[in-house]
Formats: C-alpha cells, structure tokens, sequence
C-alpha cells in the first residue's frame, strides 16, 4: 500500500462515524474523492456520492454502477446523567458487553471530544451473582470525571455519540489493528478504486458511494441507491475472518486475512456479476476467496438489490477479525487486492453489457 492511500485509511480510521454521526469522517471522503471524481456531493441523508463520467456519458441509454462502502462504526449514545455526574448509555448497533467493560471511551461532545471509561464495580465487591452474569446496559456506567450532574451537563448532553478510544497500529505480517475496520475499510476500498479508475478511462458512469446508518438497517444504501437507480452494483463490507481459536468453519467457510478478497455466492447476488468478478481476479491474478451466503446478506448488498426494477449486486468481504470490538484485525494486502478487484471490475464493464440471469 502506497504511503497516501495508507495515510487516508488512517486518517478514516482516527476519524469518529458513529450512526447517525458520521459528518466529520465524510468531510474526509469528501476531500480525498475530489482529487479524482468528476463531481462529488453529499444527500440529504448525508451519504457521499462521487461520480466518474465514463466515456460515453451523454449520449444517450448507458449503465450506472454503483460501488457502496458503509462509512458509519457502531458507537454508544448517552441516555442518562446522574445526580453524581456518571454517564448511562445505549448502544448504537450491536455491542458485546464483555468486550466493553474496562475500555477508555471519547464522548464527541458539541464543544470537542471527553475522555471517559466505561465501568462498573471492582471484581472484589461483586456478589456471586453479579460475577457469573453478563452485565446489561443499565447495570454500567460511563465515568468521565464529573463531580456532580451540574458539571457533567455542562460538558455533555443526552444524545450525544461516545465510541470506544480510536486509533491504528501495526501488528507483525503486514496486520493492522483499529476500531472501526468495519466498515471503514469498505469506505477505503471503494475511494482507493476510484483512485485507480480515475487514471482510466472507463466505459460508464461509476457512482463510488459512502454510505450512512448501515449499523442500524442498511438506511444509507437504500436511499443512495435510489437516488441513482444502477443497473449493476457492488457493496465492500467487512465478512468474519475464520482463522481463529473457536471458530466453527463448517458453518461460515474458511476465510483467512492475507488470502485475498472474499467474493460471495448466493441469492443476494447475480450470478453474472459473480462470474465476472471471479473472471477478473483470474486474468489480473488477484488473489481471491469464495463464499456463500444462503440469504440476505446483512450488507448494503441487501438493500441496494431491490432498488427500482433490481440492481445486479456483487459483495466484495474484506476478512476481519474480531468483527464489532474495539480490536478489529485486517490484511492490508487484502485491502490492496480488494480495491484492485474493484478497480478492475468497473473498467471491465461495456454499455451493452447485460447482467440479465441466463
């Protein structure tokens, strides 16, 4: 990975996007797409569209694909301040409690960032009960060094979004650990392929889309894909690395970092877009892993398929460990074949093209 592009996924990676949230970590995408699109603009909804004019645009019937990459990060949300000044939250997608207890937390309060921990009581004054259950929302707190209510709310307010503390660092073999991989790394795959395509010339319009609310329903995707109506689409999601301790690979596939993109099967997706996604990392020898999902796939993929008349949907995974917690692991190999795969997906495609099932 070239030094600009790794500076750009870190800098999404230090960015805060909770759902609902995610101005700050746009405003990133934004100035990146527009050293290479021919027009970016952000929806009402707050999804980032950036288009690259393909070489027959205007004149007249030609196809639109659309790449999407959710750029929102599952995140709590204040709901409560005491009369001492701790803070009680709910979670903003889906959180393990087992994970959380003990991490340091950043409140992204309207005057700037608050440092806080989330905790309960020490091990030594927990009853037998309390030990041998897994703590609910109500049962811990946010303490971010408020003496009382009066100063707690002058500094932070109900509503406002607290991820856990963000950052990246390097592991050994080329790994890289960080909050936020998901879906991040999508928002990375799909902007470093515009990248790629904008030194080309391709046939179509490509919309490369930062997508909003994915954490909590595929909101984003939805409204992005109707506003641009593809006939072929294409979502980067991160998909459950299954090369460690514990994980049962006869029921989710074997999927290992460092293997390359994981390009999925099933009815979510249209075969021919399968088939040429698997044609392309054949002839540019881009490593690649294959597998199915049986139904829906949870992914924007999900909701930008039944857009209008159907979208012709593919799903690019990105292999993750430790999906949804504050470690998340990925190969930045990976993320180098991905956006490829991507790049070379997108300039394959001719106007004349059909993605009509045979």
């Amino acid at each position: 990975m070239n030094e600009t592009s790794l500076n750009f996924l870190k800098t999404l990676l230090e960015t805060p996007s909770p759902s609902g949230y995610e101005a700050k970590i746009q405003k990133v995408v934004r100035e990146w797409a527009g050293k290479f699109a021919d027009e970016v603009r952000t929806d009402r909804h707050g999804n980032v569209h950036c288009v690259k004019k393909g070489s027959r645009s205007g004149q007249g019937e030609t196809q639109k694909l659309m790449l999407a990459g959710h750029c929102d990060q599952i995140a709590l949300m204040i709901q409560h301040i005491d009369e001492n000044g701790f803070l009680y939250v709910q979670p903003i997608g889906g959180w393990d409690m087992q994970i959380l207890l003990g991490q340091h937390l950043t409140v992204w309060a309207k005057d700037g960032p608050i440092n806080g921990v989330l905790s309960r009581k020490a091990p030594h004054l927990l009853t037998n009960d309390e030990r041998n259950k897994v703590p609910q929302f109500a049962d811990v707190w946010v303490d971010i060094g408020a003496k009382d209510k009066k100063e707690a709310e002058g500094l932070v307010m109900n509503g406002d979004a607290i991820t856990v503390r963000l950052g990246y660092c390097d592991l050994l073999n080329g790994l890289a650990c960080s909050p936020g991989m998901d879906d991040k790394v999508g928002v990375w795959t799909v902007m470093e392929a515009l990248r790629l395509v904008s030194e080309k010339n391709p046939n179509i319009d490509i919309h490369f889309v930062s997508t909003v609310q994915e954490e909590i329903g595929l909101r984003g995707a939805t409204t992005s894909a109707q506003g641009i109506l593809p006939q072929v689409g294409l979502a980067v999601d991160v998909t459950h690395a299954t090369d460690t301790p514990g994980t049962d690979r006869k029921n989710l596939g074997d999927v290992k970092l460092g293997a390359g993109p994981v390009i999925h099967r099933g009815p979510n997706f249209n075969p021919k877009v399968i088939e040429r996604m698997m044609d392309v990392a054949r002839d540019f020898s881009i490593p690649s892993q294959i597998r199915g999902i049986p139904k829906g796939s949870g992914t924007d993929a999900n909701a930008m398929q039944t857009v209008g008349e159907g979208v012709a949907m593919g799903l690019i995974g990105i292999p993750n460990r430790y999906m949804h917690s504050p470690v998340e692991v990925v190969s930045l190999k990976d993320l180098d074949y991905s956006a490829v795969l991507l790049a070379e997906f997108c300039l394959s495609i001719k106007p004349e093209d059909t993605w009509i099932p045979e």
